[in-house]
């Protein structure tokens, strides 16, 4: 008769860049919680924010949210403890905004520029 009885559906992931930007943007609004224990149990009931903007209390964090347990080190300064040994000292590319540029990786501390002149051999024949 030449109609189709059969649908097919499927679904796709979004493009990679968008699943990124995404992941950016809940990594920038990411809230810290707290394990909240049950009284007869041992085990974590919920996790509860522990700031809450704008007061309000707590509140438990919804499926969506990014969150995270504790602060991350601070990578600038040196912190044998979290196996970081800091940016200080480290040669970084003046111009570049990326991450080894130096406004970034010298976290706001200043940078000093060093010029060198190299001359080597270079073999050439005339």
């Amino acid at each position: 008769s030449g109609s189709c009885a059969t649908k097919t559906c499927w679904r796709t992931l979004p493009p990679f860049r968008d699943i990124g930007f995404a992941l950016k943007r809940k990594y920038h609004s990411a809230a810290l919680v707290e394990p909240v224990r049950a009284r007869r149990h041992r085990r974590p009931t919920f996790l509860k924010l522990v700031h809450v903007p704008g007061g309000g209390g707590y509140r438990k964090p919804s499926p969506t949210e990014l969150v995270f347990l504790e602060q991350s080190p601070n990578y600038c300064e040196s912190d044998a403890a979290a196996g970081s040994v800091g940016t200080q000292g480290r040669p970084c590319n003046r111009s570049s905004p990326l991450a080894g540029g130096c406004e970034l990786l010298c976290c706001g501390r200043g940078y000093n520029t060093h010029i060198a002149t190299q001359a080597w051999r270079c073999h050439c024949k005339f």
